[in-house]
């Protein structure tokens, strides 16, 4: 044992007089001294066997042992197997019982683990696909045609995010189950585009939806009460002649496209697979009845799609198990599986492991009636463990970033598609589809652009690169409330369609095409019943400006149409449909609605009057000549010139009105472009207030708040203990402190402090060198009965010694922090005690 420290005796007075810093550093180098006399020797610590590559501390017991009920079933897989070798010595051995991450065999059944995550995209079989075939890596099998010697658990594979197809299927199946769907793993054949995950001979998925979506538009039905169509008064013979000709010319066309797809294919085709009918594959089978499930199908979980039970990619099938139960394949899959059946409960096609598990068993009924009505006693039914995974978990990060590393491409034919995770591109982009012309991807067709978050409400953007295209689509919430935008390039006057939410509009503008001479703009729900209108624009006007003037120079506008819905609170004669302002003619034309029993509608024209040479005079000339009237029913009266003379008036105002309109719309034009070349250089991102890691002002709040509740929870910790408290009982508790007794509390403190850490390295080093001397025991035990000891034994004597070792570390490690650490604790001691209020006035001398 180590030597207490001596401390030095002397009176109260002559310390206080001659002893000052120099006496604190000389007993705190004293301290370090007395600390440093601990010493641990760790190198006659050896072990007589070689070091585990996997650290089996970081697992839980059911990773690394087998209870009892897991090694009997362990016994019934390992019975079953070799009744089943013995019976069918041409079949492949199954996979019963691999290894686990930890080297322990574990029953396939039990290493599914049934979870449903928090997260609705989890809820449906599609979501969980993506989810696995997104964010896992794949690792093919060595060799090909073997199934893998290791089946890691579920959340070993989230944590590493990689394995092989058995990884990836035992993951989405345990997702499956959880959500509620009959699923199980399924282990057979698959040629070799789906075992390696090559997709580059399918068609990319958003292609696929955009022309089912696009077909159906194209077939929708007509109506039942449509107008029929006029009589054909052609000629029959030439019309047959003529299609005669025709479908001889799209014969020719149709067989050359034949030939040209042919020949296209057979050098598409891939070369053929030596190995076609023995490449091991793992996928999931989800039967029908569950969830609303309609039919039975696939699911590759390497590439997240699904696939028919008679689909040719799928050649055999050896046997499939859930969390309940194991079944063989016992039908012929000579021809794939085509002529398979899924029905579990018959045990001629399908041989179960475990009675009364799974599946109710077909009873085939006996053909003798059995008189004996004596109960027969029910088999006893086993029941599965538990399984030993892990809890299953997905952390929102992990969620979101999705990938690994947050990018994923994949190559498809004539296609590539991109994958981000949020915000991990500056611009928000999250997804990009590029298609080719060729199948060797190097002439680009079109890109596809897919956004999330962004500010400026961007969810889609579409690039022909052939026709050079672009259509940008935004989500509502925006200025403009603009919905969707095609153009050419983004300079005003030029080609371009603007949609727009016209709900969210006071004009109910709904969409806007323009061109470098023309303008079109539809309206929906409008109060005064315009949906339409039409402008004509002609030569730019020379306008005299100041040099350093922003206004663009504007257009001249020939012409303006615009189209009303029928009001049926009006008579039709008087129900404006079209108004066309001919300003370059000088003319209006009015064209009223045309009522049902009729066939042509009313009109009038009205030629504007001549505009006065002064500004000042606003009087208008009304001349008779000035207006023309049609009506179709010539019994009406015709209306009178004070009418035509206000109806001409109320005109000018609207065509006025309609002008200033128009330049709005043009200069609305060139406010969007301009901000949006704006928000494309800037191209900020929306951060939620409750994403604390994105959002600074967020995090910054919320650190501070957490700085502040930690001070706090110091500055109580400090009022509660008063470490003088002891001292000054001991003392009787005086109210007023002397030079003397405040020296004598100082050392009395200081010295305590000081044998409190010496004692406690003292029990460290005692508890140190305990477990060294078991451990030298146990190696002696054990090279003497090396020779004789089991493998079980074995495994107890490395488990016994792997722990060991981890507390003897930790010994180690806690007794240099706290030499580190006392020298450290006696000087802010001695420092609280200087700035103690009590003590304060007696110890400021030192």
């Amino acid at each position: 044992m180590m030597e207490e420290l001596q401390e030095r005796e002397a009176p109260l007075g002559e310390i206080a007089e001659n002893v000052g810093i120099e006496q604190a550093d000389q007993e705190l180098q004293e301290l370090e001294e007395s600390l440093s006399k601990i010493q641990v020797t760790t190198s006659q610590i050896t072990l007589c066997v070689d070091k585990p590559e996997i650290n089996l501390s970081e697992f839980p017991f059911s990773y690394t042992e087998n209870t009892p009920k897991e090694k009997l079933l362990l016994s019934f897989a390992e019975n079953f197997r070799y009744q089943y070798c013995h019976l069918y010595q041409d079949r492949k051995p199954l996979f019963l019982n691999p290894l686990n991450e930890c080297g322990i065999e574990k029953f396939v059944s039990t290493t599914l683990r049934p979870t449903l995550l928090p997260y609705t995209e989890m809820y449906s079989w599609d979501g969980c696909a993506s989810f696995v075939s997104d964010y896992l890596r794949m690792v093919p099998l060595d060799p090909p045609i073997d199934p893998p010697l290791v089946l890691y658990s579920p959340s070993t594979v989230l944590k590493k995010q990689k394995g092989t197809c058995f990884d990836f299927a035992n993951l989405l199946c345990s997702l499956l189950l959880g959500a509620g769907y009959d699923a199980y793993c399924v282990s057979g054949y698959a040629v070799k585009e789906i075992c390696l995950r090559d997709q580059t001979c399918q068609e990319c998925p958003l292609l696929e939806k955009h022309e089912q979506g696009a077909a159906s538009e194209k077939n929708a039905p007509q109506r039942k009460y449509a107008v029929k169509p006029a009589r054909d008064l052609r000629s029959s013979f030439e019309l047959q002649q003529l299609e005669r000709k025709e479908a001889e010319v799209l014969a020719a066309h149709e067989k050359k496209r034949l030939e040209t797809e042919k020949l296209e294919a057979e050098r598409q085709q891939p070369p053929p697979d030596p190995l076609l009918g023995l490449r091991v594959h793992c996928w999931v089978l989800v039967l029908a009845g569950r969830r609303e499930v309609p039919e039975n199908f696939y699911i590759d979980p390497l590439s997240g799609r699904s696939f028919g039970t008679k689909d040719e990619s799928f050649l055999g099938i050896e046997s499939i198990w859930n969390h309940q139960n194991y079944w063989v394949n016992m039908q012929n899959c000579r021809y794939g599986c085509k002529e398979l059946t899924f029905d579990l409960g018959d045990p001629v096609k399908w041989e179960f492991l475990l009675f009364g598990t799974g599946k109710p068993l077909l009873l085939i009924p006996d053909m003798e009636e059995i008189d004996d009505e004596e109960e027969k006693e029910e088999p006893k039914v086993f029941d599965i463990p538990p399984s030993w995974v892990e809890k299953i978990e997905i952390s929102p990060k992990d969620m979101e970033t999705r990938c690994p590393g947050g990018r994923k491409v994949v190559q498809y034919r004539k296609a590539k598609l991109e994958k981000f995770a949020p915000y991990l591109i500056r611009g928000g982009l999250v997804t990009r589809l590029t298609t080719f012309r060729d199948i060797e991807c190097t002439k680009v067709l079109e890109v596809k652009e897919y956004f999330q978050h962004r500010q400026d409400h961007l969810e889609k953007r579409e690039l022909n690169k052939g026709s050079g295209v672009t259509v940008e689509h935004f989500g509502p919430g925006r200025s403009h409330a603009l919905k969707s935008h095609r153009f050419l390039i983004p300079v005003p006057e030029t080609e371009r369609q603007m949609d727009f939410y016209s709900e969210a509009r006071a004009d109910g503008l709904a969409r806007r095409v323009e061109t470098p001479s023309e303008m079109t703009e539809t309206f929906e729900n409008r109060t005064d019943f315009l949906y339409y209108r039409h402008v004509l624009f002609g030569k730019r006007l020379k306008k005299l400006a100041p040099a350093n003037s922003n206004d663009p120079v504007t257009r001249s506008i020939l012409k303006i149409t615009e189209c009303f819905h029928r009001n049926r609170e009006k008579i039709a004669n008087e129900d404006v449909a079209k108004k066309v302002f001919l300003i370059s003619e000088l003319r209006i034309q009015l064209t009223y609605h045309r009522e049902d029993d009729l066939i042509v509608p009313s009109w009038r024209e009205f030629v504007k009057p001549p505009t006065s040479e002064d500004k000042r005079d606003q009087s208008v000339i009304y001349t008779p000549d000035m207006a023309t009237t049609f009506q179709v029913n010539p019994t009406e009266k015709h209306s009178k010139n004070l009418f035509l003379y206000e109806t001409l008036i109320s005109l000018l105002k609207e065509e006025a009105q309609a002008k200033q309109q128009v330049k709005e719309s043009e200069i609305e034009v060139r406010e969007i472009l301009s901000q949006r070349n704006q928000e494309e250089i800037v191209s900020e991102l929306t951060i939620s207030v409750y994403d604390t890691a994105r959002n600074e002002k967020a995090r910054t709040h919320r650190e501070e708040m957490e700085r502040e509740e930690y001070e706090e929870r110091l500055r109580q910790a400090e009022k509660e203990l008063d470490f003088l408290a002891p001292l000054l009982t001991r003392m009787g508790e005086p109210e007023n402190l002397s030079r003397q007794m405040a020296l004598q509390l100082r050392e009395e403190c200081l010295t305590d402090l000081k044998q409190r850490l010496i004692d406690k390295a003292n029990l460290i080093q005692a508890r140190f060198e305990k477990e060294t001397q078991e451990l030298q025991k146990k190696q002696q035990w054990y090279q003497q009965n090396q020779m004789s000891m089991t493998k079980e034994d074995e495994d107890a004597y490395l488990s016994y010694c792997s722990d060991t070792m981890f507390r003897i570390h930790i010994l180690e490690l806690r007794l240099n922090r706290h030499k580190e650490q006392a020298p450290q604790k006696y000087l802010a001691l001695e420092e609280k005690l200087r700035r103690d209020p009590r003590l304060i006035e007696h110890l400021q001398l030192w």
